[in-house]
C-alpha cells in the first residue's frame, strides 16, 4: 500500500520531524493538537490539523480513540506515533489497524512483547540475551542496595526512581507509580539492582517484514539527568569491536525473538567491566535518532513508511562514517533542581556551520507551556571524527541566540567541553559527580554585558546615538541578571569624547545602535548583539550570552510576603499532600510538604527550615501558577514537638 497521508499522533519536535521528511517524500500531513497547542508550530505547518479538547495529556494526547477519529475524519491512511505518549501502546496500535488505517510501527503483538519490560525481560533470557534479574520490591533488603524502580511501561525516565536508603523503597514505589500513570496511563513499576557508574549504549534496529534485520550500530546516551539523556553520540565510544559485535548480536537476536518491524531501539546497561545488560527496547523511533541517520546517512522516517509500506530493505544496511553528537535544549534551570521555566520563545537561532542539524519544537515568539515535555529542540553537529564533532557542536551552542525561558545551554556547552566527556569516560552518573561545577558557577562578563545593554538603550532613546555634548553627571541603569538574580548597576558617560565607564576604564567604544555594540576591551575589537523584549535584555558576543531584566531607576517597595511563604516554582498541578499533614504540624527542615506535578515530571516542595505549618492553601488536585501561595511554615516548632 502506498501512504498519502499520513498523521502523526504526537506533537512538538518529533511531529515537525516526521512532517520534514513526509513534506520530501510528497506525502501530505495531519496534525493534532491540544487547546494548549492550538498555536503551536506542529498544529500550523500541518497541511490539515484535528483539535483535541482540552489541556491534559490524559485528556488529549492520551486518548486513542480521539486519534483514530482524527485520522478519519482528515482522511489520514496511516498513522506515524513518534516518541512518548501512545507510541509503544498496543491497543493504540490495534485500534489503528482495526480502523482500515496504516500503522507506521511494530506489529500490535511485537509491542506487547516488549511494552511489559518485566514480561520483556523473560523473553530476552530465553533468547539469550544478558541482563539484569528484577527483584521482588517485598523481598528487597539493604544488601541489595543501590535499587532502581521503573515504570513498566514507557520511557523517558518518567516512574524512574533510584533507591539508597532501604526505608524508602515504599515511598519511591508510590512516587514512580504515580509518574508513569500520569505519563503512560500504566501505572505497573517493578525494581531491579542499580549499577553505579555504569554507561547506557544502545543499537538502533530497523526491521523489513520480510526477514530482513539491520543493526546500525550503536550510540551512547550516558549523561543523563533525572534518568532522562540530554547528550548523546554515535558510534558510542571507547568500545572494542568484540564489543560492538556482542551488542549488535544480542541486538538482532531481541528483534527476531518478537518478529519485530520497522524502527526500534535496544538499550544495555554496561557495567564498569564493560559487560552489557539488557535494559528494554523501545519499539519506536528513539529522540536521539539523528545522531544514527548523521553517521550512516540515512533518513529513519523515510525508511519506516517504507517498511509500512511492505517495501523489502536492502540485505545489508549502508556503511557508517565520522561521529555524531546530539544535545537537547531544554527549558529548565539546571541550578535549581532542573526546575522546567515556562514563557515565551523569542529567538532560536545557530550560527551557520556546516553538518549542523536543528530539530526544533518551537517557532520564534512559541510559547512553552508547563503542560509537557520543556524540550525545546535538539542540536546535532556531525563531524570525520569524535574530536571534531563534539567541539563543532559546543561552538554551535556557544554562539546560539536562545532568548526567552532560562535553558540547559550554557550546561550544555560546558559539559561538551568537560575533559571527562572529551575523554570519552561520561557514565551515567556523570551529572551526580560535577553538577555544582558546571551549573553553580556564574558566566563572567555579567557587567560588561550590563553596560553593553545600558549602551544600547542609550542608542535607542536618542537620534544622536546617546551622546551628550558637555559632561553631564554618570547615567544610572539597574539590571538583574537571569536566572540567579544579581542586581547589577551601570554608571557611565556617553559623550563626543566617548565611553567613560569607571568600572571599565580599559573599554573604549567604537561604534553602537540599539541591536549591536561594538567595543575594544583591553585592545581586543569584540562585537556585541543586543535585543530586548519589553523589560528583558539579551546581549550575545563571542565570549558568552546573557539575559538581563531592566530595572526602574529607582527600586519599588516590594511587595508583602507572608515571613516562611513557600511559593510554587513552577505551574502545575498539586498531585498530593503528605500523608496526615495539617496546618499547626511541627514540620523539620527539608521535610517533603506537597508535590507538583509539572512537565509530566513531579517534584517536590519541602519545608525550607524546622517550624510550624500555619497555612496551607492548597489540596491534591489544585492548579497552581508560579509565585502562588503553597503553605507557610514559621518560627520553631511546638514546644514538646
Amino acid at each position: 500500500m502506498t501512504i498519502h497521508s499520513l498523521l502523526v499522533a504526537n506533537r512538538g519536535e518529533i511531529a515537525r520531524r516526521i512532517f520534514r521528511t513526509c513534506r520530501e517524500l510528497g506525502v501530505r500531513t495531519v496534525a493534532v493538537y491540544s487547546d494548549a497547542d492550538a498555536d503551536a508550530a506542529h498544529a500550523r505547518e500541518a497541511d490539515a490539523a484535528v483539535r483535541l479538547p482540552g489541556d491534559a495529556p490524559a485528556d488529549t494526547y492520551l486518548r486513542p480513540e480521539l486519534l483514530v477519529d482524527a485520522a478519519l475524519a482528515a482522511d489520514a491512511d496511516a498513522v506515524h506515533p513518534g516518541y512518548g505518549f501512545l507510541s509503544e501502546n498496543a491497543d493504540f496500535a490495534r485500534r489503528v489497524l482495526d480502523a482500515g488505517l496504516v500503522w507506521v510501527g511494530p506489529t500490535p503483538a511485537a509491542m506487547e512483547a516488549m511494552a511489559v519490560k518485566t514480561r520483556a525481560k523473560e523473553l530476552m533470557r530465553e533468547a539469550g540475551v544478558p541482563l539484569l534479574e528484577p527483584l521482588a520490591p517485598e523481598k528487597a533488603a539493604s544488601a541489595d542496595l543501590p535499587l532502581l524502580v521503573k515504570a513498566a511501561a514507557g520511557g523517558g525516565g518518567r516512574g524512574m526512581r533510584v533507591v539508597r536508603e532501604i526505608d524508602s523503597l515504599q515511598a519511591e514505589l508510590a512516587a514512580a507509580t504515580r509518574e508513569a500513570a500520569a505519563a503512560f496511563g500504566d501505572g505497573e513499576v517493578f525494581v531491579e539492582p542499580y549499577v553505579e557508574r555504569g554507561r547506557h549504549v544502545e543499537v538502533q534496529v530497523l526491521a523489513d517484514h520480510h526477514g530482513t534485520v539491520w543493526t546500525l550500530g550503536t550510540r551512547d546516551c550516558s549523561v543523563q539527568r533525572r534518568h532522562q539523556k540530554v547528550i548523546e553520540e554515535a558510534p558510542a565510544p571507547g568500545l572494542s569491536d568484540e564489543q560492538r559485535k556482542t551488542l549488535a548480536d544480542a541486538a538482532e537476536r531481541a528483534a527476531r525473538a518478537v518478529g519485530y518491524t520497522g524502527a526500534g531501539t535496544v538499550e544495555f546497561l554496561l557495567d564498569g567491566e564493560g559487560r552489557p545488560y539488557f535494559l528494554e527496547m523501545n519499539t519506536r523511533l528513539q529522540v536521539e535518532h539523528p545522531v544514527t541517520e548523521a553517521v550512516y546517512g540515512v533518513d529513519l522516517v523515510a525508511l519506516q513508511l517504507r517498511v509500512a509500506e511492505g517495501e523489502r530493505l536492502p540485505a545489508r544496511p549502508p556503511e557508517a562514517h565520522g561521529h555524531a553528537v546530539e544535545a537537547r535544549l531544554y527549558a529548565e534551570d539546571p541550578a535549581a533542581g532542573w526546575r522546567p521555566q515556562t514563557g515565551v520563545v523569542h529567538r532560536l537561532t545557530l550560527p551557520r556551520l556546516p553538518d549542523v542539524r536543528l530539530d526544533s519544537a518551537v517557532n520564534d515568539g512559541d510559547t512553552v507551556t508547563a503542560h509537557y515535555d520543556p524540550m525545546l529542540a535538539k542540536v546535532i553537529a556531525w563531524a570525520p571524527d569524535r574530536a571534531a564533532a563534539v567541539r563543532r557542536l559546543a561552538d554551535c551552542l556557544d554562539r546560539a541566540h536562545v532568548h526567552g525561558p532560562v535553558t540547559n545551554r550554557e550546561l550544555l556547552v560546558r559539559t561538551l567541553r568537560h575533559p571527562e566527556f572529551a575523554a570519552g569516560r561520561m557514565d551515567t552518573g556523570f551529572y551526580d559527580r560535577h553538577l555544582p561545577e558546571l551549573a553553580g558557577t556564574r558566566p563572567a562578563g555579567r557587567t560588561l554585558a550590563a553596560l553593553v545593554a545600558a549602551v544600547a538603550d542609550a542608542a535607542g532613546r536618542s537620534r544622536f546615538g546617546g551622546f551628550r555634548n558637555l559632561r553631564s553627571a554618570p547615567q544610572h541603569k539597574r539590571y538583574r541578571a537571569e536566572p540567579d538574580g544579581e542586581e547589577l548597576e551601570v554608571a557611565y558617560h556617553l559623550d563626543r569624547g566617548g565611553l567613560h565607564a569607571a568600572a571599565h576604564p580599559a573599554v573604549r567604544l567604537l561604534s553602537h545602535t540599539p541591536v549591536r555594540v561594538v567595543l575594544e576591551v583591553e585592545g581586543v575589537r569584540r562585537g556585541f548583539d543586543v535585543a530586548r523584549y519589553g523589560d528583558r535584555v539579551y546581549v550575545d558576543g563571542a565570549t558568552g550570552s546573557w539575559a538581563l531584566t531592566a530595572l526602574p531607576r529607582f527600586p519599588e517597595r516590594a511587595a508583602e510576603v507572608e515571613p516562611g511563604s513557600l511559593l510554587a516554582p513552577m505551574p502545575g498541578t498539586v498531585t498530593r499532600i503528605a500523608d496526615g499533614l495539617a496546618v499547626g504540624d511541627a514540620v523539620t527542615a527539608g521535610q517533603p510538604l506537597l508535590w507538583l506535578e509539572a512537565m509530566k515530571m513531579e517534584h517536590q516542595v519541602r519545608a525550607p527550615a524546622a517550624g510550624t505549618l500555619t497555612r496551607l492553601d492548597v489540596r491534591p488536585g489544585s492548579q497552581v501558577e508560579v509565585g502562588a501561595l503553597l503553605a507557610v511554615v514559621v518560627g520553631e516548632p511546638p514546644a514538646g514537638a
